[in-house]
């Protein structure tokens, strides 16, 4: 695998921060237009409040231990209100969290999408005047994009299941690959799709089977027993979107006691876990504190009446700021250790204790 050296996450940080301080937004901010003391108030109150709409909870998914906190931090830390909210896997419940906050008011609302529930949810705000940041996931109709590059990382997935081919003696162009992927609904899933299709078509690759796409990770294992089945157990490698799913597609795999190179993304405890023992080939490291601050930035950007500034621009005209993932190997696994995204105690268990004690990680 094409090795990715380890940037100063708190450098990058900054740069991130510093990007999103942008020129001065040309329309006066509400506070200052509104007429009568009350109005004045709620107007100012509502102009200070950042809303963000998190997609779940899910088991082994970073929202809740990693960007809530973040988020809230970073704002809280600016002075002003952090109106966090879970939707908990529910498009229902997004939505009227959703009107919820915009019943309350919002300066700015900071969406992540969950099977296009966010897309509803920016049209009311937009409608409202409330400036809409669409956080890891694209959301039509936002205002801005923010996320690590979803095609740089769909191209380290790629990678990964070339690499793993070669290290294993198999020719790409003749190998048996399962691709999965993530849930069509999802924005990005696409762009990771494409990213890691670039990649294999361009080395000679082609699927087997191509798998439905979801991010349940125990939808992927039944989707994956189905399509070993249709392959009749002639499995090379498989292209998996994420650690979650990849987690799953192994677990078919050790009861068929096969080990082939598996792709991730998340670099998640599990993931890394499986990367350690080699079950997993490789994994798409992306910071969530470095999104968080910047997601954070940005929103403080747009509640300070500035506007933010973005490096990149998606197909629909959406302006988008996007970070540097980072690919790592087995012999990564001790940097992200290292930066405080995973802990000793938690990776070496007992069953990895021995790859923890061969890469390094004490």
């Amino acid at each position: 695998m094409k090795k990715s050296s380890l940037f100063s996450f708190s450098a990058l940080a900054a740069a991130a921060a510093l990007a999103l301080t942008g020129c001065a937004a040309e329309t006066t901010p509400p506070s200052e237009t509104a007429t009568g003391s009350s109005t004045e108030e709620t107007v100012e109150a509502t102009a200070g409040r950042a809303c963000v709409i998190l997609p779940d909870a899910d088991s082994g998914t970073r929202w809740e231990p990693g960007d809530r906190p973040a988020l809230e931090k970073a704002l809280t830390a600016a002075g002003y209100e952090a109106d966090i909210q879970n939707a908990q896997s529910d498009t229902a419940k997004y939505a009227t969290i959703g009107d919820q906050q915009l019943t309350k008011g919002c300066g700015v609302m900071l969406l992540v999408d969950y099977q296009g529930a966010g897309v509803s949810v920016a049209e009311k705000a937009k409608a409202q005047g409330v400036p809409v940041i669409a956080y890891d996931r694209p959301i039509a109709g936002a205002d801005y994009y923010l996320s690590f590059d979803n095609e740089v990382v769909g191209a380290m997935q790629g990678q990964m299941i070339i690499d793993g081919l070669e290290a294993a003696g198999k020719d790409v162009t003749t190998a048996s690959i399962i691709y999965s992927s993530g849930d069509p609904a999802d924005g990005n899933a696409a762009m990771f799709l494409n990213g890691a299709l670039s990649v294999l078509e361009a080395a000679g690759a082609s699927p087997a089977f191509t798998m439905e796409g979801t991010w349940d990770g125990t939808k992927a294992g039944t989707l994956f027993e189905q399509a070993f089945t249709a392959v009749s157990g002639s499995v090379d490698a498989v292209l998996a979107p994420n650690d979650n799913n990849a987690a799953s597609i192994i677990a078919i795999l050790d009861k068929n006691g096969l080990t082939v190179p598996v792709s991730g993304q998340d670099a998640s405890i599990a993931g890394l876990q499986n990367v350690l023992l080699g079950k997993q080939y490789g994994t798409v490291y992306k910071p969530f504190t470095i999104q968080a601050e910047a997601g954070a930035a940005m929103a403080i950007t747009i509640l300070s009446g500035e506007v933010p500034e973005t490096n990149k621009t998606l197909a629909d005209g959406t302006p988008f700021l996007a970070l540097d993932p980072i690919s790592v190997s087995a012999e990564q696994v001790k940097d992200v250790v290292a930066n405080g995204d995973a802990s000793v105690e938690e990776l070496c268990t007992a069953d990895v204790a021995a790859a923890c004690e061969q890469y390094g990680i004490n």
